[in-house]
């Protein structure tokens, strides 16, 4: 886009005024400067713009240079021709010796007039919309005198986002000026507000109506967008305004906002243009329409405008009447303060020291541009006139009026109501619904890391269809939404990331399915709330618990200690009262103290153990029992809890252990995942292993190819769903991804979408579509674990058997040392025997006592040698007689032999 050159050619038009003005002289403001002066001004004579600037110089001739001196206002007319203006200013400057020049009104004719001046140095007040950041080193003497539009675009992207547009088609004259000084400004400010623009339409100051008649087409034919922001010259724009009420798009559904260029001059539109702009919103500078200096200000304008273009219909004076009346008194300030220096840069510099109120708000200058406008006025046309709504203010927002007091808010919906081209009482969308043979394309993977989400099958005689969770969310979604749409879905083979890139390359207008938010994603897409849970979570291998020890496990160490440390007090007690009044409790320390250990633990079971003699022993017993029933009965319980209820213990507990151990860890989503691990996670790369979906994660651990591995919220759910028994999640949710509908960027359906979804949430049928499509799956088998084998018990029965064995062992022991022993007695008796005497067996000598009570029985040794099993069964018959023995054994001989004498 560049400069057009204008169809018009050059000479000047010259106007010397030194006539009365015929307005009452007391009613003037006092004259700032009473010397000579030549003050020159390029404008377009034919446009309202440059009438109402011609008008209020003149008034500010009078008002400030004193009536009848010898100040001239020399006014040139451009003709709207970047060329013919340049010869203006070189003639005003060469011939007519201006000390000053105001305008003119476009950055293309202001470049050549500042440029012609550069060597003059002669002061350039321009109101051209904006001017480079470059200016002021190439032509120190152009003064922007005008505020540049930076914060009017604001104000535009404000009202596009009190109504959540968020898609906006810009038109506007494709010039330099604009192209580079306006719109980019625009651009940013609609990006601030989350507002893309869908279309540039760059109309040329010569565009033909056919031209336009084609591009208008065009937007309506290929564009969902329905919101335009219109920054053109006014009289191209009204051009605009009248075929777009031929082509049917001033009406329902559709938005115009306007700029500057059009909005101040909406209160000089007479009644058959202004029919054919009903509907339109506009932004426009503000300057305040009160005090005694505008009314004054005001009567004399609109006296002398109506004499000098009777064959305008409107007199009031608008901000570019304001902005050349301030320039006026900018310049009589400072030839003033210049005194005899009145030229070049001595001027130029007294300018730059201009620090009032004028009529169009504060004139002060910085880097040569005037004080940036801060308050811009919001016009609504109706009917045959406009409806000023309200404010809005940089910083602070909008509101009905400008005073001390004022409420401000960040939407202008409070302001009133808008009558909008479809009429008022109906808010436009911004953007117009789909026929039903203009279908939305909708991506959905052909492959899905879990067929809940997106399952794609094949038919031979249906074709290809697709379900799942994500579907059906898509589904609910456009069907509680407030107008048709629809779509077909189309299937795409590639990856997730390829997936959203195709909606940049416009070959689907939306995605569907598992599809993760992602920041890099961003770039390519848009998305909406996710309508799964957000996060990444850490899933690793459940330890393969031991139940070995699980019997010591219900009490702490301090317990069992406490509890055995009572039991053998309890009887140690039991025993010191029991001990005079049992025999069997007596006898050796070694074992007073055996029988007192069992007697303690034999207590804590029953009081069937040895008959109490005392009552004060009962009454510790039964104390004790009780206290001990419910130790076992607590016991018990809490055992048995541990048994049944598994308690699932991490292989790993710690994000942080995992990272130390250099272990592999498992991640299925994508590049982006990988960056997440790498870049903020700090795994190292040779650490993480790729997998094609996270089923493949039970494989992959199995194979003991990864100890941990990264998943989604949704995918863990599902995974852990399933394998509840062998995988525990543990360390924090990163708060990143979800799934949720992707959208090209700018998209006008997205903020629709989003809003369908937030009330699927709140009435509970997207909790309802989870519970039917996200259903927990049976847990997966696991080697059977519930039932209860040796190994839970193995410490128990090496422990009793111990006991056992080694009392069996010791008992034998001691067993067969006694029968030898008495084996080795009675050998020696035998060789004791003498002839017609008694000898006694060594183990009898030791035992008068028995002897005397039961007496000796004396076998001839030569009939025991003849006959000794009868003898025996002799022997027998005594035993039987003395010792009440009815049951001997048979062969047994050491009882014989302890009281056999031989004689």
């Amino acid at each position: 886009m560049g400069t057009l050159p204008h169809a018009f050619s050059l000479f000047a038009l010259i106007l010397l005024l030194t006539s009365g003005t015929g307005a009452d002289q007391s009613t003037k403001t006092q004259a700032i400067f009473k010397g000579s002066a030549r003050i020159g001004a390029i404008v377009d004579t034919s446009s309202r713009i440059g009438k109402e600037e011609i008008v209020a110089m003149e008034v500010a001739k009078e008002d400030f240079y004193g009536f009848g001196n010898l100040t001239f206002l020399l006014i040139n007319d451009s003709q709207k021709d970047t060329i013919h203006a340049a010869l203006e200013a070189k003639d005003l400057i060469d011939t007519r010796q201006v000390q000053a020049i105001i305008g003119p009104q476009t950055w293309e004719e202001v470049s050549l007039v500042a440029e012609i001046a550069r060597e003059t140095q002669v002061p350039i007040l321009s109101f051209a919309d904006t001017a480079p950041e470059w200016v002021s080193e190439r032509w120190p003497s152009l003064l922007q005198a005008s505020p540049d539009k930076r914060a009017q675009m604001k104000a535009v992207a404000a009202i596009v986002q009190s109504w959540n547009w968020h898609q906006v088609i810009v038109i506007y004259e494709d010039t330099d000026s604009s192209a580079r000084g306006v719109i980019p400004h625009l651009h940013d400010a609609l990006r601030e507000v989350n507002s893309e623009v869908s279309q540039y339409v760059a109309f040329s100051p010569f565009a033909s109506s056919d031209s336009m008649s084609k591009e208008l087409e065009n937007i309506k034919s290929k564009q969902y967008c329905r919101v335009f922001v219109v920054h053109l010259p006014f009289k191209l724009a009204v051009r605009l305004f009248e075929m777009a009420k031929k082509m049917e798009m001033m009406k329902k559904d559709y938005v115009w906002i306007t700029t500057d260029p059009i909005t101040s001059l909406v209160h000089s539109i007479n009644a058959s243009v202004i029919s054919s702009m009903k509907g339109i919103l506009g932004v426009r500078s503000y300057f305040p329409k009160r005090g005694q200096h505008f009314e004054n200000f005001n009567q004399r304008f609109r006296t002398r405008f109506s004499r000098k273009y009777p064959q305008e219909e409107k007199k009031e004076p608008g901000i570019y009447a304001v902005q050349a009346y301030d320039a006026m008194r900018t310049i009589a300030l400072g030839l003033n303060k210049a005194g005899s220096k009145r030229g070049g840069k001595e001027l130029l510099e007294n300018i730059l020291d201009a620090d009032f109120n004028g009529l169009s708000g504060k004139v002060k200058f910085k880097n040569q541009n005037v004080a940036a406008a801060e308050i811009f006025q919001i016009v609504n046309v109706i009917g045959t006139g406009h409806n000023e709504l309200g404010y809005w203010s940089n910083g602070l927002g909008f509101s009905e009026n400008i005073h001390e007091n004022s409420i401000y808010n960040l939407s202008m919906i409070d302001l009133g109501q808008v009558h909008w081209p479809g009429g008022p009482g109906y808010t436009p969308r911004g953007w117009t619904a789909l026929t039903s043979a203009k279908r939305l394309r909708i991506g959905v993977p052909s492959f899905s890391g879990y067929e809940e989400y997106v399952k794609v099958e094949s038919d031979d005689r249906l074709g290809t269809n697709s379900s799942g969770f994500a579907n059906e969310v898509f589904k609910a979604t456009t069907a509680s939404m407030p107008f048709f749409l629809p779509y077909e879905f189309q299937y795409f083979n590639g990856s997730y990331n390829e997936l959203v890139e195709q909606l940049h390359l416009k070959n689907f207008d939306a995605a569907v399915g598992d599809v993760e938010i992602v920041a890099s994603r961003h770039q390519y897409a848009e998305f909406t709330y996710p309508f799964t849970e957000t996060g990444l979570v850490l899933i690793v291998p459940v330890r393969s618990s031991s139940k070995a020890w699980s019997f010591i496990k219900p009490f702490t160490t301090t317990m069992w200690v406490l509890i055995s440390v009572i039991t053998v007090y309890n009887g140690f007690v039991v025993w010191w009262i029991e001990r005079k009044h049992c025999d069997e409790l007596q006898g050796s320390i070694t074992t007073q103290i055996g029988i007192m250990i069992w007697l303690s633990f034999n207590t804590l079971f029953s009081l069937n153990g040895p008959k109490l003699h005392s009552n004060l022993s009962r009454m510790s017993g039964v104390v004790w029992l009780f206290v001990a029933l419910i130790i076992i009965q607590t016991y018990t319980a809490n055992l048995t809890s541990m048994l049944t209820v598994q308690r699932l213990e991490p292989t790993i507990p710690t994000v942080e252990e995992l990272l130390n151990s250099n272990e592999m860890v498992g991640y299925c989503t994508g590049p982006y995942m990988e960056r997440y691990l790498a870049e903020v996670l700090k795994f190292k790369n040779q650490n993480m292993l790729y997998f094609q979906s996270a089923e493949s994660y039970a494989k992959g651990f199995e194979d003991k190819k990864i100890s941990a591995a990264f998943l989604g919220i949704p995918s863990a759910k599902k995974f852990l769903a399933k394998y509840c028994n062998s995988f525990i999640q543990i360390g924090p949710t990163y708060r990143i991804g979800g799934f949720g509908f992707a959208f090209p960027r700018g998209s006008p359906l997205l903020a629709s979408v989003n809003e369908a979804l937030l009330n699927l949430s709140e009435k509970g049928a997207l909790q309802e579509l989870e519970r039917t499509w996200i259903t927990p799956q049976k847990c997966a088998k696991m080697p059977s674990d519930d039932s209860l084998g040796p190994s839970g018990f193995r410490e128990l029965f090496f422990i009793t058997g111990g006991t056992t064995t080694i009392a069996f062992v010791i008992y034998n022991r001691l067993g067969l040392a006694e029968t030898k022993r008495r084996e080795e007695d009675i050998s020696g008796k035998r060789g004791q025997v003498m002839e017609g005497g008694v000898v006694l067996a060594a183990r009898e000598r030791r035992r008068p006592a028995e002897r005397a009570k039961y007496g000796l029985v004396c076998f001839p040794v030569g009939s025991w040698k003849k006959g000794r099993k009868q003898r025996l069964e002799e022997v027998y018959e005594w035993r039987l007689e003395k010792l009440g023995d009815r049951n001997p054994k048979a062969g047994d001989t050491s009882t014989i032999y302890g009281f056999l004498v031989f004689c």
